[in-house]
């Protein structure tokens, strides 16, 4: 039985959901409090000694970080496209596992935290490393459909969930249209999970940040 510690309004634990409806497997899903601290338990620390979520517990064996997570069920449950293994497949998806680490984290996650978990817009550095993530993806799907490869990887679905609410950050995808239609292949795929709806805490927030923009703007 496969059990995911997860907190919904995370995106990194929501690419972890994603896959395994993608990969069509049940699963039981522990919610746990942020907020009261649940994923700092002793019992989350021994799953995790870093104390984050989400964590994947397959059985007898338990897995932290949601890429290497993804890398596991690629491999234990998923066909050879979602993670090649010839070098240069394995190579280019590799490469968007980083991203989904690094320029995501710190650009449309970071841009999306400030805005419904702190109540304050974007800062400059989360909006110019989301533009030149935004740029890097329209380059790479100038060339094909998915990010790396003929076929959707785990590379897509670990980009995913931060770019499709990167509204949540402010962020606006109109200018990238490679994005957007990339955003809609991986919502077409059969078994695809949509990120959860915000709570009303942090859609008030959001409401209140886009309000207080629009008149900064004006």
């Amino acid at each position: 039985m496969i059990t995911l510690y997860t907190y919904a309004q995370s995106g990194n634990c929501h690419k972890v959901r994603l896959f395994l409806g993608l990969l069509g497997l049940a699963f039981e899903a522990r919610e746990l409090n942020l907020a009261q601290g649940e994923h700092k338990t002793e019992e989350m620390l021994a799953l995790n000694p870093f104390g984050q979520v989400p964590v994947l517990s397959d059985g007898e064996k338990t897995f932290s970080d949601s890429q290497a997570i993804l890398v596991y069920l690629a491999r234990r449950y998923g066909a050879d496209h979602w993670l090649p293994l010839d070098p240069e497949g394995l190579a280019k998806v590799t490469r968007w596992l980083a991203a989904a680490a690094g320029e995501v984290q710190y650009g449309p996650a970071a841009a999306r935290v400030a805005v419904i978990f702190r109540g304050e817009a974007p800062s400059d550095d989360a909006r110019t490393r989301t533009t030149r993530l935004l740029q890097a993806m329209s380059r790479t799907l100038a060339l094909g459909e998915w990010l790396a490869g003929d076929q959707p990887t785990i590379a897509d679905v670990a980009v995913f969930p931060y770019l499709s609410v990167a509204h949540h950050g402010l962020i606006d995808l109109s200018p990238f249209p490679r994005v957007r239609d990339w955003l809609a292949r991986v919502a077409a795929l059969p078994g695809f999970v949509p990120m959860p709806e915000l709570t009303p805490a942090f859609a008030d927030r959001l409401a209140t940040v886009q309000a207080a923009q629009t008149i900064k703007a004006a």
